[in-house]
């Protein structure tokens, strides 16, 4: 530039001759640049991207040639033999050209973190021999008249209106919208969403290469997609033609952390929509939260907070070494208005580069020290971190640096080939394509590699390849070609024939679109239907009036015509229409249709009232003393406190877990209770109608609604409740105990015993205790003892239908302990009696004397007897130590033991196999000679 003024210089004449024209967007202030541009010989224009510095370059060629013009990127360089006018990115602008016209666009990012000093060296230095326009936004005024006097301010009122029009869901955003996300996974997620909804989106991020970005722009621009989903790459300069802009969030990654956007950033995206004369409006969408009040008026006026300070760097380095270099660029400014820059990727790549020790040997000396500070400015397209990228600066300056003084030729050519693919998903294209615009900003370095030319011409190849190939895979993966085809003939209101059959397929042009489940549309999944939104919309009016034609046969169907199935799904007409979900208590579950946007919010709320009455009506039908007992008004304090927690835990509770609560009940409060169904078992208090199976079933899967979850259940993997008919089922350990409860069994040792079944067996077990031989109390119990102790029978086991050792789990689960005792054999000589009576006849006969009797067997037989009541969680750990299955300690030895005193003699219980055995005993001894 043949006019400089250093930063410090008190010349008071530093903003003559420069225009400032500020205003919001759509103000023509990019357009007015061009125009002045052309009117000059020689012309240069900086602009913040290069997507939009290649946008400005068509224009320029489509007015004046391509043979005037200069197109000067970091990674792009269109330069005829003798151009008039240049293109540039801000920091591609050349330094050593006079101009006779100078412009900078978007100067407000003077403000920017990352790359405001950039704007700001070009702010105070870069100027036209003739005329410097700066172009930016109003928020700059009061920075430019304090750091520039004498430039003259302009502004520049928008072209149209921009209007608030709240939050909209994506479904009902108007074509020609723009929806604004801020990381690439969002733009995404977003655009595959409005690909499914509404038939295909175009997509623009700020890494997109200016091959892919013009192609999704065309895609946008000529109608084959209604919709553009981008980041905030909008907001610089792309002129569309939108009616809405959405934001889906207003969070961003600024190099150092996520923050919100400000007012200003807002307000530049927003402004993007109502183009030229077209008002436009803006809104959210999505997951974001509507604008306040306050940020509205802002954005609708224009009116944001001044810029406070530039960011600034000294422009006068040190390169005699590394550390004066590092000294010089902390140097800080001595204007209130200017900050110095933060460290940002190129103070960063010098500061990781510096640590090799092989780079701080070669950076001796003003040049060398240079070359590393020129290579610390390649920018970091890739993006892994700044260690990887400064080991790519410090390799690149080694090879320059070398004897050869050149980039290795093999190893660019095979960085160069790697990213030479086509293949892989969006991001491995992305990926690729960032590390071709790494070596293709290195290949227009020419005193940097052995035939720059031709590799500036070879990366360029590649890029447009990848370029390509991304545009495929993002038109692929974001517009569906029939659907939009589908739209616009529904944009354009052509006739569409739509029809349902009586089985819910619906055809649309003769083409099956889907099948109406229910209240639900399922479009088609396969590839030869037309599917997504636009099918959905081509099938709107046949499916708003079947939908509204179910919605009254439901309304007047009998609640028998509803199920309820297992996995908790409601059935209706062979469709599931509802789903059960968790409510405030298990008693109250939520009922949710399974219904479409296309059931109208009249139609929804008539399924939505129908199906809570029905559920009112299955619960009060199968829970109907349960449901009492919850509702109940008439019970005393106590009662009342134990009917809370019958109702919490659906009808089921272990006594020994409400001992108190018993305790205090007195006669009048169990009667109470009793009259709502409750009976007080020994090991629990239940309502026995509650096990029968149909409130069962319903009992279980209320409990997997609500509490399964916390033990890994849920209604689809809820394992089936034990057959009708089972009184005991072996107890799974992958099985929780609340299950068994839910289920109406309680577990006992291996076993989980139906509870009343466990109830009926401890009455069976109570009366076999309480007799007493002694005390002449009638014919005793099968199995009693007489000493309140008894035997297992089968009468016992047949109750819980297990027997052994499995039953033997039950009874010490329930507190019951086991004894041995020693019992004379006589089973065996019962069974040989007859023979040996027959044998005794024989020798009378014969005169000879009998002889003796066989000596008797010894065994044992179990007794069982009531133990220490165990409290809950001491029986809970003794049922899982017994489905573990381990043995029981071995009896004491003097169990064993005969007593030490006389005992009376035993005699046999009447009827049972000891009384024959002893009869049989007592004849032999008659027939016995005397005093043989």
């Amino acid at each position: 530039m043949s006019r400089s003024y250093p930063l410090n210089s008190a010349n008071p004449q530093r903003g003559r001759g420069v225009t400032a024209v500020l205003g919001p967007t759509n103000t023509g202030k990019t357009h007015l640049a061009i125009e002045r541009m052309l009117a000059h010989d020689v012309g240069i224009i900086g602009l913040p991207l290069r997507l939009l510095a290649r946008e400005v370059y068509d224009k320029v060629v489509a007015r004046v040639g391509a043979g005037q013009v200069a197109l000067i990127t970091g990674e792009e360089k269109i330069k005829p033999p003798s151009p008039r006018f240049y293109v540039c990115t801000v920091e591609a602008m050349p330094l050593d050209l006079e101009a006779d016209f100078v412009a900078i666009d978007e100067v407000q990012l003077a403000a920017d973190g990352e790359r405001g000093h950039v704007f700001t060296e070009r702010l105070f230095h870069a100027r036209g021999l003739n005329e410097t326009l700066l172009l930016g936004a109003a928020t700059m005024r009061d920075a430019i008249r304090e750091v520039l006097p004498g430039a003259n301010l302009v502004s520049r009122p928008r072209l149209s209106q921009l209007t608030y029009a709240a939050d909209k869901k994506i479904t009902r955003l108007p074509r020609r919208s723009a929806i604004v996300a801020f990381s690439a996974n969002d733009v995404y997620a977003v655009a595959e969403l409005v690909r499914r909804q509404r038939g295909g989106a175009a997509v623009v991020l700020g890494a997109l290469s200016p091959r892919t970005r013009n192609a999704q722009v065309a895609l946008y621009q000529n109608g084959d997609v209604d919709f553009l989903v981008a980041t905030d790459a909008i907001g610089m300069g792309l002129n569309l033609d939108l009616d809405h802009v959405a934001f889906a969030g207003v969070r961003k990654f600024d190099g150092q952390s996520h923050r919100n956007l400000t007012p200003a950033e807002l307000g530049q995206i927003a402004g993007r929509a109502g183009r030229h004369m077209n008002d436009g409006t803006f809104g959210v969408t999505g997951q974001a939260a509507p604008f306040e009040s306050d940020l509205v008026d802002r954005l609708e006026s224009h009116s944001f907070d001044q810029v406070g300070v530039l960011q600034w760097r000294n422009r006068k380095l040190d390169f005699a070494s590394i550390e004066r270099l590092k000294d010089s660029l902390r140097v800080t400014p001595d204007h209130p208005r200017l900050t110095r820059a933060r460290m940002v990727d190129d103070v960063l790549a010098l500061e990781n580069a510096s640590l090799d020790p092989a780079v701080r040997d070669m950076a001796q000396g003003p040049a060398s020290v240079g070359l590393l500070w020129e290579m610390c400015q390649i920018p970091d397209y890739r993006k892994i971190s700044a260690a990887s990228h400064a080991e790519l600066v410090a390799t690149l300056y080694r090879f320059v640096m070398s004897d050869e003084g050149k980039i290795s030729a093999d190893w660019f050519a095979h960085q160069v080939a790697q990213a030479d693919r086509t293949d892989g998903d969006l991001d491995t294209l992305s990926n690729r394509l960032a590390q071709i615009r790494t070596w293709t900003f290195v290949s227009h370095r020419a005193e940097w590699l052995d035939d720059p030319e031709h590799w500036q011409g070879r990366t360029r190849a590649i890029e447009d390849t990848l370029s390509d190939a991304l545009h495929e895979r993002l038109t692929q993966r974001f517009v569906d070609r029939r659907t939009s085809v589908l739209m616009r003939r529904l944009r354009d209101k052509e006739e569409i024939v739509a029809e349902i059959g009586p089985d819910g397929l619906i055809l649309v042009e003769n083409h099956y679109v889907g099948r109406l489940d229910g209240f639900r549309f399922t479009p088609d999944a396969s590839g030869d239907g037309i599917h997504g939104r636009a099918a959905r919309h081509a099938a709107a009016q046949v499916l708003a009036r079947e939908l509204s034609l179910r919605a009254d046969a439901l309304v007047a169907a009998p609640d028998e015509a509803i199920t309820l199935k297992a996995n908790g799904r409601l059935g209706w007409a062979g469709s599931e229409i509802a789903r059960l979900e968790r409510g405030e208590t298990a008693l109250k579950p939520r009922i949710q249709p399974i219904a479409d946007e296309h059931l109208v919010a009249p139609e929804r709320d008539r399924v939505q009232k129908r199906l809570e009455a029905w559920l009112a009506s299955e619960l009060g039908g199968k829970l109907t003393p349960l449901i009492a007992l919850s509702e109940a008004s008439d019970l005393s304090g106590f009662a009342r406190g134990l009917a809370y927690q019958l109702s919490e835990n659906l009808g089921v509770l272990r006594r020994d877990a409400a001992a108190d609560e018993i305790k205090a009940l007195d006669q009048t409060a169990r009667a109470q209770l009793r009259q709502y169904g409750v009976r007080f078992g020994a090991f629990n208090i239940y309502i026995p109608a509650l096990l029968k199976p149909a409130a069962a079933d319903l009992l279980l899967l209320l409990w997997a609604l609500h509490a399964g979850r916390d033990h890994g259940l849920d209604c689809d993997s809820l394992p089936a409740r034990p057959k009708q008919g089972l009184t005991s089922v072996e107890a799974s350990d992958s099985v929780p105990e609340p299950y068994w409860r839910a289920a109406g069994f309680h577990v006992a040792g291996t076993r989980a015993v139906r509870i009343d079944m466990l109830e009926r067996l401890s009455d069976l077990i109570r009366a076999r205790i309480a007799f007493r031989a002694a005390e002449g109390g009638g014919t005793a119990p099968t199995g009693a003892t007489g000493d309140g102790g008894f035997r297992v029978v089968p009468e016992l086991m047949s109750v819980v239908g297990c027997s052994g050792e499995e039953f033997a789990s039950i009874l010490k689960a329930l507190g019951f302990r086991r004894e041995r005792r020693r019992l004379a054999q006589v089973a065996k000589a019962a069974a040989q009696a007859p023979a040996v009576a027959v044998a005794l006849e024989g020798q009378e006969a014969a005169g000879r004397e009998a002889p003796d009797a066989p000596p008797q067997a010894v065994e044992f037989e179990d007794i069982w007897r009531p133990g220490k009541r165990k409290e809950a969680h001491q029986a809970k750990h003794d049922s899982h130590k017994s489905r573990r299955q381990q043995k029981a300690p071995p009896a004491r030895r003097d169990q064993h033991r005969p007593a030490a005193r006389a005992k009376p003699e035993r005699t046999a219980i009447e009827n049972s196999p000891f009384a024959a055995l002893e009869g049989l005993r007592r004849s032999l001894a008659a027939r016995q000679p005397k005093g043989s």
